[in-house]
């Protein structure tokens, strides 16, 4: 049917008024859609699956998100916890784009990582513990040496040790008597912080794990052996993430790299 009436193209016809409020929807859905994709191929809209050791969902991730949803406010993200391994397992099965936790853990040839940032190990205990006196007391003296302050691992061994996930890091190193010694072996870091302030023990944590509003516990810096974890977002090799994504990729190294104090 014509759209128009006969010899008049500027009048609709009867079909053309019940077609135009039709095709001006049309228009704006399509213009509208068109926006999204382009929006979408710039990395400015679409939804991102990030999974990340719990330690760093409390510390590092919230200034980074707040920061990046202000640049990046249509960019849905959904965020899931895990330990090291399933971080890993999660990227490895597409379950997530990107994934951020510890490279002693990942050792596939097929994930791509980039360093974020290191995260030194250090003793946990109650802060009525004597270890805290014993480097209060050697910190003057290392610091009027030139010498950096911390516990060493000879100082630990009189202690009941509680081993944890992150105390394979003390493996291959003189510190790694602590794990064969240990008393206690736990898995969950709620289950690991309740033995600790009942002064079970104590335990060696990277600083990112450990709270910053902890009131009954301490993190001591351990100085002998001077251990870090390399803390990192990394992604599936030779699998191309979205616009989202990579923006993601990026602002958090950008971000971390230049702003984030430990």
């Amino acid at each position: 049917k014509p759209l128009f009436e006969s010899g008049n193209k500027a009048t609709l016809s009867a079909f053309g008024e019940v077609c135009l409020p039709k095709i001006t929807q049309f228009m704006a859905v399509y213009q509208a859609l068109e926006e999204d994709l382009q929006a979408v191929a710039a990395g400015d809209k679409g939804k991102i699956r990030v999974a990340s050791v719990p330690s760093l969902v409390t510390k590092l991730l919230p200034s980074v998100l707040a920061e990046y949803s202000k640049r990046y406010p249509d960019i849905e993200i959904v965020l899931i916890d895990d330990n090291s391994v399933g971080v890993t397992n999660r990227l490895l099965a597409g379950e997530v784009d990107l994934a951020l936790g510890n490279c002693h853990t990942i050792n596939q040839a097929d994930i791509d990582f980039t360093p974020l940032i290191a995260d030194p190990i250090g003793v946990v205990c109650l802060k009525s513990n004597a270890l805290t006196d014993e480097l209060q007391n050697a910190t003057a003296a290392q610091r009027k040496a030139g010498f950096a302050a911390g516990l060493k691992w000879q100082q630990l061994i009189e202690q009941p040790f509680i081993y944890n996930g992150t105390c394979g890091l003390l493996e291959n190193t003189p510190a790694e008597v602590l794990n064969r010694q240990a008393r206690y072996t736990v898995e969950n870091i709620t289950s690991l912080f309740s033995l600790l302030r009942h002064g079970l023990g104590i335990t060696t944590l990277p600083k990112l794990a450990f709270p910053s509003n902890e009131p009954d516990l301490i993190w001591l810096p351990l100085l002998r052996p001077a251990l870090t974890r390399q803390i990192g977002i990394f992604k599936r090799a030779n699998k191309t993430i979205s616009p989202a994504a990579q923006t993601f990729h990026k602002w958090c190294v950008e971000y971390v790299k230049q702003d984030y104090l430990l």
